[in-house]
């Protein structure tokens, strides 16, 4: 008893223990509230899907012989703009936050578009762009580019001046100091920015899919409601989820990779 005891005082256990008793009395909840149809007036159940239902659903989902190309048509779209993202806003922050001259060029067009919705972007993007494909890859990057950009150039100006000082005095070039001296120093702050710009590429990419795919997981999930097939609806909305979920936390799992230094100053 005593080993069991000890077992569960583990951080990792305990915290796996509360986040499943948490996750199964949300569905308890969520099939109570879906199986009686209780409508409370503001909110109402009446043909919100049971959980019993989606399960069914999702296996639906996976005999659809489009179904894998669905997931494919959304990681493509999202792989290429997270990853043009990650490039443009890393090296553009790099520059804005190591330079004031490249700060005072570039900041104020960049925050004139940062609070634009990547929504807003749509109906542009489908004008400049010569196909759907190319515009819906634009509003994932567009949508990933800002949250990058932005904890980069947080992450160099958090850096210690006394390093880059240190660096030079020891006759360190400037391309060695940022290689060397900034860039590690402002890695964590990447790491965060690029674990978001995911998680907003997947929000994104939906709202695109919606409105100009012909395949994707936000295409079907539009699909589903102009259907009425409501179980679908939360398939879509459920694959969106984990796969935003795992692909962050892939994100997070590599960047912890490159930053050793700073896993063990956290412990």
């Amino acid at each position: 008893m005593s080993v069991k005891w000890d077992a569960l005082k583990n951080p990792k256990l305990s915290q796996f223990i509360w986040g499943t008793v948490s996750l199964l009395l949300c569905l308890l909840l969520w099939q109570a509230l879906a199986q009686f149809k209780i409508n409370l007036g503001i909110v109402n159940f009446s043909n919100v899907p049971t959980p019993v239902e989606v399960v069914q659903a999702i296996i639906q989902f996976f005999q659809l012989p489009t179904a894998l190309a669905h997931l494919k048509a959304s990681m493509l779209r999202v792989l290429i703009g997270f990853a043009l993202a990650g490039v443009i806003g890393v090296a553009l922050g790099l520059l804005i936050g190591q330079y004031k001259k490249m700060a005072a060029f570039f900041l104020t067009p960049l925050e004139v578009l940062r609070p634009i919705p990547a929504v807003a972007w749509i109906p542009l993007a489908i004008l400049i762009f010569p196909s759907s494909e190319a515009s819906m890859i634009y509003i994932t990057f567009i949508g990933a580019l800002f949250p990058i950009l932005l904890n980069t150039i947080h992450g160099v100006e958090a850096v210690d001046p006394r390093l880059i000082a240190s660096a030079k005095s020891l006759g360190a070039s400037e391309f060695a100091i940022v290689r060397e001296v900034v860039i590690p120093g402002a890695l964590p702050n990447i790491t965060t920015g690029l674990s978001i710009g995911m998680g907003t590429c997947w929000f994104c990419l939906v709202t695109a899919e919606m409105i100009s795919g012909q395949l994707g997981i936000g295409y079907f999930t539009w699909e589903s409601f102009t259907l009425q097939n409501y179980s679908s609806i939360v398939v879509g909305m459920l694959l969106i989820g984990a796969l935003g979920m795992l692909s962050s936390a892939l994100v997070r799992w590599i960047g912890k990779k490159f930053t050793p230094w700073y896993q063990l100053r956290k412990a």
